[in-house]
């Protein structure tokens, strides 16, 4: 596997549009590889790719492979796709997306690699932040949309390569990482996974992996379990004095957080931050870790954190239309879930209205009892239907399941023996808009949540207020 790219001159990318496949293309493309790619639907990101001088189609055939030596896909694409059949018929190599990203691994020296059940893409940005705001030509690989560098990745001639590793599948178990960052550990994918004693024993796996160092959230019990007992050179970030890295004198204002950075007992001076909450202060402190190690001054640190206004789709603002503030957050789990409502509890709205689209039918099943405990702490929850994405219904889980155990919930009536549709999705949509914009008042937080396109809501909910007279 290592060596599958030894000779090879014109890549393919089907899908080459994703958030995880574009900054291969850029690192790919700057080590001189010949690439194609082809994608569904125009996005601002095949716009980046074509100024990159790289050739795409739009729609998918069995002909768009044609000439490539070497062909890579997302786990997303199904194997019903003709490029993808096409591929595996012509007997080029075809590799997925997370055996490429670990081959990219190990050309970097310094591959800081950010991996936890929550907050990889915020911490994956912060770190790359920080480096870019200190002028280190460093590579990166994220999950959301990061404005300093334009997009999901950047590649760059250093030897820092920073990268969010996500444990779906076991995918980053094939990273070489050299710095790795657990943020946290939490029952999550759990339809592959089965149990969380399975899942902190694939997190230890990731651990025992890692060639230099360890920064792990020493306030977290599954991460600490986790790495027990591993030879590794260990730093810990959390709460309070028992981690290496901990905050003082945290002071939350509305979307503003300021604390004092704390070293085994030396102060290192205060952190400003412009995305809310106290799980936002610890992945920040994973990331000053990070850099320190690194050898980032701190006072780049503490400019690139306060220049962080945060990732796409991570609490991020999206309008503000007569006295309602609407914002979009990809939190789809409920220990993410809570986090942010807690935060956006926390910033002084007359109300919070928090709008989810729940995500796979087995998460929604199996974590029911948390998802309803959560939406419990907004003044006001709305459901979409389940967004089933790769999962059909088998568990026979529907939105009503969820929304009957949260008091005072808004959710509307489904056909239950109707797949999810973009028809059937965008009438509900349109109802969810519809109730928040006659229900929301002046002073009001709209907040969509959630990782599918519930984001949409917001932009609807926006769009029809600046339309009311």
């Amino acid at each position: 596997m290592d060596n599958i790219l030894h000779g090879k001159k014109h890549i393919h990318f089907i899908g080459i549009g994703g958030s995880g496949m574009y900054p291969l293309a850029q690192i790919l493309h700057s080590q001189g590889y010949y690439l194609t790619g082809s994608d569904n639907n125009e996005t601002e990101t095949l716009e980046a790719v074509r100024k990159m001088g790289i050739p795409v189609f739009i729609g998918q055939a069995a002909e768009n492979i044609g000439g490539a030596d070497l062909i890579v896909h997302t786990a997303a694409i199904m194997e019903d796709n003709p490029e993808l059949m096409a591929a595996r018929q012509s007997g080029v190599p075809v590799l997925e997306r997370a055996d490429l990203l670990g081959i990219v691994t190990q050309w970097f020296s310094d591959a800081v690699c950010v991996s936890g059940t929550h907050g990889k893409t915020s911490t994956t940005s912060m770190i790359t932040q920080i480096l870019w705001t200190a002028g280190i030509d460093l590579s990166a690989y994220i999950g959301g949309k990061l404005p300093c560098i334009g997009g999901s990745g950047i590649a760059g001639k250093s030897d820092v390569f920073v990268c969010e590793s996500c444990e779906f599948q076991d995918h980053y178990l094939k990273l070489s990482p050299d710095i790795s960052v657990i943020l946290n550990i939490d029952a999550d994918h759990l339809d592959y996974f089965g149990t969380l004693e399975n899942v902190i024993a694939s997190f230890r796996k990731f651990a025992g992996n890692t060639s230099k160092l360890l920064v792990v959230n020493g306030s977290d019990e599954n991460t600490m379990k986790a790495i027990e007992g591993l030879d590794k050179e260990v730093i810990t970030f959390g709460k309070d004095s028992s981690c290496d890295y901990y905050p003082e004198n945290v002071v939350h204002s509305g979307m503003l957080t300021t604390y004092d950075a704390v070293y085994r007992g030396e102060k290192l001076g205060q952190i400003t931050l412009h995305v809310a909450g106290i799980h936002n202060v610890l992945n920040s402190l994973a990331a000053v870790a990070v850099c320190r190690y690194l050898g980032t001054d701190f006072g780049f640190i503490q400019k690139g954190l306060e220049e962080f206004g945060g990732a796409k789709r991570r609490f991020e603002k999206l309008g503000y239309e007569k006295g309602i503030t609407v914002v979009d957050d990809y939190a789809h789990h409920p220990t993410e879930l809570e986090a942010t409502l807690r935060a956006a509890m926390e910033m002084n709205y007359r109300k919070v209205w928090a709008v989810f689209q729940p995500f796979t039918f087995s998460r929604t099943s199996l974590l029911l009892d948390d998802f309803a405990r959560v939406l419990q702490i907004p003044d006001h929850a709305v459901l979409t239907d389940i967004m089933g994405s790769r999962e059909k219904n088998t568990y026979g889980i529907f939105t009503r399941h969820l929304a009957e155990k949260i008091p005072g919930c808004i959710w509307f009536p489904q056909d239950e023996s109707a797949e999810w549709d973009d028809e059937r999705k965008y009438f509900n949509f349109g109802q969810v808009c519809d109730y928040i914009c006659e229900h929301a008042q002046e002073g009001d937080l709209v907040i969509t949540l959630g990782c599918g396109d519930a984001y949409k809501i917001a932009k609807m909910v926006l769009k029809k207020l600046a339309e009311e007279d």
